[in-house]
């Protein structure tokens, strides 16, 4: 049967190497770094390929650039990089297609090439065949480390496989050795929160989670597409429309898989721009006909501690409020306590919003797994693979 061999089951040693790592980290409004976790998680994949004198390359992106956009450089990227790694000289390319060959041909054993925003060439998202060749041209080995961007066709996780020795990394192993067996044997009861705000991207994932959960908790937007579905006015919430026979659907369906959906009873309404004064509590069912519901109120917050307080096993996706406004984060805020607080469950936890609003928190050692990937970690317990894994399995 066809698997995926992990750096730390074969042997690459004084080769050079591409590595496909995740650099894309959050970034305050003036593009500084505001959460460097997923630098950080790369780490060990490159220190234990450099203590076998590989030579490494380093490609990634950072934002979604539609063309090449100076803000969304990676030379924030390599200057992170630089304070974790800091016997190694980083040196970022600015354009590998026209750059000197004899800097590649040359690098030096202390040196680590960083490739410019990958996402700057509109061949990488076309999963172009010629663009992958040039990057394979580069290496002698390919090793994916991006678990968070694995689920995505794209020339550098799925193109360039079939040109060089694949392998994956250190992250890559641990993010989908731990997802999988917290989904196939789960320790019951299973618990399930899922937040944010389009349920678009995650009608397939609450399917999948109404067949092995045995609670799934729903906050964030994505909460107010199913009260509307029950026939609740949700004032000016957001809501996505045209989604609310589709989650009609998926409530009915989890009455008859015998799985709990538990919806906000109450919410906290206000304006999202205001940070200055509080919003007010109020009942789901009293919501005013002008208001917006922007986090979940304390008898929602009650009832989802109570279901997560009893869990043995804890999967928690998107934020339960507009979590960027303090004023509006409790909710989230207590979904990460409540998490944390759960000694007895395997707990794990995903997704870039959710990742930004528990990074300065204390506790992080007391959740089992922070994945870094939001989409990927949804989809590998959906479907139970990627494209990215596929293309490594040999």
């Amino acid at each position: 049967m066809a698997q995926i061999t992990y750096i730390d089951e074969t042997n690459i040693s004084n080769k050079h190497v591409l590595v496909r790592a995740d650099f894309d980290v959050s970034l305050n409004p003036n593009y500084t770094i505001a959460d460097d976790v997923r630098i950080k998680q790369n780490i060990p994949t490159l220190r234990y390929l450099l203590q076998n004198g590989n030579k490494l390359i380093c490609v990634a992106k950072l934002g979604r650039p539609k063309m090449k956009e100076p803000a969304l450089s990676l030379r924030v990227v390599v200057e992170k990089l630089k304070e974790y790694l800091p016997e190694y000289t980083i040196t970022l390319i600015d354009d590998f297609l026209t750059a000197d060959k004899h800097i590649f041909e040359n690098q030096k054993n202390n040196e680590i090439l960083v490739l410019e925003n990958i996402r700057f060439y509109p061949e990488e998202k076309k999963n172009d065949p010629e663009f992958a060749k040039k990057l394979a041209a580069l290496a002698d080995v390919y090793v994916n480390d991006a678990f968070a961007m694995s689920h995505r066709v794209e020339a550098s996780i799925v193109g360039i496989t079939s040109l060089l020795p694949s392998y994956g990394g250190l992250l890559l192993k641990k993010e989908v050795s731990t997802i999988m067996k917290a989904v196939r044997e789960p320790q019951k009861p299973f618990v399930a929160i899922i937040g944010g705000s389009k349920i678009d991207t995650k009608i397939s994932i609450i399917g999948k989670l109404m067949e092995i959960a045995d609670y799934v908790l729903i906050g964030g937007g994505l909460a107010n597409t199913f009260l509307c579905a029950e026939g609740i006015d949700i004032g000016k919430s957001y809501c996505e429309h045209e989604k609310v026979a589709k989650a009609r659907q998926l409530l009915f369906s989890a009455t008859q898989k015998k799985t709990e959906v538990i919806l906000p009873t109450d919410a906290v309404i206000g304006d999202k721009e205001n940070s200055k004064e509080g919003g007010e509590v109020v009942l789901i069912s009293k919501i005013p006909p002008g208001a917006a519901m922007l986090d979940i109120g304390p008898d929602t917050q009650a009832t989802f501690g109570s279901i997560i307080a009893t869990a043995k096993t804890i999967v928690w996706n998107g934020p339960v409020g507009c979590f960027e406004n303090p004023e509006f984060r409790r909710g989230t805020d207590f979904i990460y306590y409540a998490i944390a607080h759960n000694q007895n469950a395997v707990s794990i936890v995903g997704g870039g919003d959710t990742l930004s609003a528990i990074s300065k928190k204390e506790y992080l050692d007391q959740i089992t797994h922070i994945s870094t990937g939001g989409g990927a970690m949804l989809e590998l317990i959906e479907k139970g693979t990627l494209p990215g894994l596929t293309a490594l399995e040999k």
